[in-house]
């Protein structure tokens, strides 16, 4: 029967557990068969779960007195919408699969697809009010739509705060590493989002090669390939290490070194930066972070009113973000280090749109312990408190307390935290500030987003090693809000 059929022809084999003709049996009679069943261990899986929690979802929040044909179309539609648009890094890993593409072996969105509930429900909802069966209209659907992200445990106002803010004014964003999927498929992203318009940098044939075998042409369309080890771009290496070699001959550095060092893409794609050829840079992926920082640093300088850089970790939790510092750069830093970590680390967090309440920790409360990391915190809230009186901060303080208010208020009223809720935690030392977010990631499920570069001059982000395309995308869009930010404004 199969082999009768026109070309192209569309299988919906739906009986369970055992369709009318198995998903082996059809795509071995027909190379061009378009097959669906319900099963999930098939591509096309149809099921009543990608519609019926939504649909009725949408018609109890405007109070529906029927669900009518209009209702179930808007449902439909919105799936066929769906199904044309970027699937999700964590759906792809769900189903074993290294990308998802709508066409034949993918046209029904998948039903762990977290958005199905922000798509199908709005969508009910606006066909229950244009058909004149809802009883209770929504007047804000953006806000609708985070309600429900949030009804799912799956909101995050910061992320959205800071992709919303990206797409204002996309910048040019240099991602380092390029000749690696993960890191080209985050840049596509980026393109489709409206969030930068991405420079690849790594060896073209490589970049190509991949774009071509994962489908990700659109990058060849809308992004800049740049290959530091061609002739091609010979002069623009020996321009910047001249400019390497003028910034650090008192150092040791022979022109003839920093020639070399411009074949490394961290080197090549800081300079870049420092020249002002893009605007922001994603570095990390593919190098151990003590390799990056360097490069970063020797070319780039702190902001003016600092000598130290730090590390940030964003740690989403159910209640609110939390920022973590230092986590990757100071491992025993001095009393001065600490301040400038805070101060910082407070800018960083204030444009990314949230206002910093700082508890600088340690082992001891408020003066219980004489020596050691509780002193140098004790005197670097001293400095805090007397020549940045508007940085909400105090301590030293244990972890309980900071992050318990009715607690801390009871033992330490005289605190300037005083009925307000922490967001920020300042670390002693890099190891425990290290192994905190990683508790948090690992026991208390929190996403963790960073490590977030404070206190360099030039908007340069660097993601863990391996990070995942959602980590790379969420760092590119930090990045792009960074530079959206002058230094004058830190």
């Amino acid at each position: 029967m199969v082999k009768t059929m026109a070309k192209n022809p569309i299988v919906f084999a739906m009986a369970n557990p055992d369709p009318e003709i198995t998903y082996e049996e059809a795509v071995a009679a027909r190379e061009d068969i378009i097959m669906a069943t319900g099963r999930s261990d098939y591509p096309n899986q149809v099921n009543n779960v990608l519609g019926f929690p939504f649909i009725f979802r949408g018609a109890l929040d405007v109070r529906a007195t029927t669900i009518n044909e209009e209702m179930k179309k808007a449902a439909v539609y919105a799936l066929a919408e769906l199904a044309k648009e970027d699937v999700p890094e964590e759906v792809s890993n769900a189903y074993n699969t290294k990308r998802l593409i709508y066409g034949k072996h993918y046209l029904i969105p998948k039903p762990l697809d977290p958005r199905l509930i922000t798509r199908i429900s709005p969508a009910v909802a606006k066909a229950a009010e244009e058909s004149g069966v809802a009883r209770k209209p929504i007047k804000d659907y953006e806000k609708y739509k985070e309600e429900l992200e949030e009804r799912t445990g799956s909101g995050n106002k910061l992320i959205r705060k800071i992709y919303t803010q990206a797409k204002i004014n996309p910048k040019k964003l240099i991602f380092a590493d390029a000749e690696n999927y993960n890191v080209l498929r985050a840049a596509e992203i980026c393109i489709h989002e409206g969030i930068a318009n991405p420079v690849l940098l790594g060896r073209k044939d490589k970049i190509l090669n991949l774009i071509e075998d994962y489908k990700l042409e659109d990058l060849l369309e809308s992004a800049e390939i740049i290959d530091p080890y061609t002739i091609e771009e010979r002069e623009r290496r020996q321009r910047y290490a001249q400019f390497f070699y003028e910034k650090r001959y008192r150092k040791g550095i022979r022109f003839k070194d920093a020639n070399e060092k411009m074949y490394n893409r961290n080197y090549f794609g800081a300079m870049m930066i420092e020249n002002g050829e893009a605007d922001a840079f994603v570095t990390g992926y593919a190098t151990k972070y003590k390799d990056v920082v360097r490069p970063i640093l020797e070319v780039i300088r702190c902001n003016s009113d600092i000598e130290h850089i730090a590390g940030m970790y964003i740690v989403i939790t159910n209640n609110r973000p939390l920022f973590f510092a230092d986590t990757t750069v100071n491992k025993r830093p001095d009393t001065k280090t600490i301040v400038e970590t805070t101060l910082t680390v407070t800018r960083t967090i204030k444009w990314l749109g949230e206002k910093p309440v700082v508890a600088m920790l340690s082992y001891s409360n408020f003066g219980s312990s004489r020596t050691g990391s509780p002193e140098r915190v004790r005197e670097a809230v001293k400095i805090l408190h007397k020549e940045y009186p508007d940085i909400v901060v105090d301590g030293e303080m244990q972890a309980n307390f900071a992050l318990n208010t009715e607690l801390r208020d009871k033992h330490f009223p005289f605190s300037k935290l005083k009925g307000k809720n922490v967001n920020t935690l300042i670390f002693p030392n890099l190891s425990s500030g290290n192994i905190s977010y990683k508790m948090m990631q690992e026991i208390g499920g929190a996403e963790v987003i960073g490590p977030v570069l404070c206190g360099i001059k030039r908007p340069i982000h660097i993601v863990q090693l391996g990070a995942s395309v959602r980590e790379i995308v969420n760092m590119a869009a930090i990045a792009v809000v960074d530079a959206q930010n002058p230094p004058s404004n830190y």
